[in-house]
């Protein structure tokens, strides 16, 4: 006596599991390029010393003498320039305990919503599932929404305008020596500690 035939079943969880999860961000990824950038730059880092030496100081003779003390200037210190910015915000943040709490907190929506969150669990918030773009729309519309309505914009913006105006004046008046142009090119972005692969990644 025969078996009976069977039927083929789909299994719609062994269907789901087939198709390939929306990745997230590779955070672990990120934060290991970014250290290397990190490392990179810093490893640029001019002696505190020379930028503050006093004997290298005096008055420029001109707007274009000074736009090209700022221009060398910035390229030879860029990276300490860049830690005087950051040094800048974060008194200001300081001084501002509000938009400093209110940015935490945008982080670690962005951290635990989004970024550490695994992709293969979708988001749910009172019973109801938000795929990752969704998840990544409400985040952006709601960051934009939180930076507008509060301080933290105008925070942000005097503090770079602050932190740009002590660069500014201090590569007026720092005078380059023969130095700064034999090791760097004038024309070399501000930016540049931050641009380039990181050859420990």
């Amino acid at each position: 006596m025969s078996s009976p035939a069977t039927l083929p079943i789909s299994n719609p969880q062994a269907t789901n599991q087939s198709q390939s999860p929306i990745p997230t961000l590779p955070f672990r990824a990120i934060l290991t390029r970014l250290s290397g950038y990190a490392r990179q730059a810093f490893s640029t880092r001019r002696p505190w010393t020379e930028l503050i030496d006093r004997t290298a100081f005096s008055r420029p003779d001109s707007l274009s003498d000074a736009v090209s003390r700022v221009r060398k200037n910035s390229a030879y210190f860029r990276v300490n320039y860049l830690t005087l910015l950051a040094v800048v915000l974060a008194l200001f943040l300081v001084s501002h305990p509000f938009s400093l709490l209110t940015l935490i907190a945008l982080l670690a929506a962005w951290l635990f919503l989004y970024a550490l969150r695994p992709s293969d669990q979708p988001l749910v918030i009172f019973g109801r599932t938000y795929s990752d773009g969704q998840t990544l729309l409400g985040l952006g519309v709601i960051t934009v929404i939180v930076i507008l309505v509060t301080s933290v914009l105008s925070l942000l913006i005097s503090a770079v305008l602050v932190g740009l105006a002590l660069v500014c004046a201090h590569g007026a008046f720092r005078v380059p020596e023969d130095l700064f142009l034999d090791e760097q090119d004038s024309s070399s972005g501000f930016l540049s500690a931050l641009s380039g692969p990181a050859s420990t990644v």
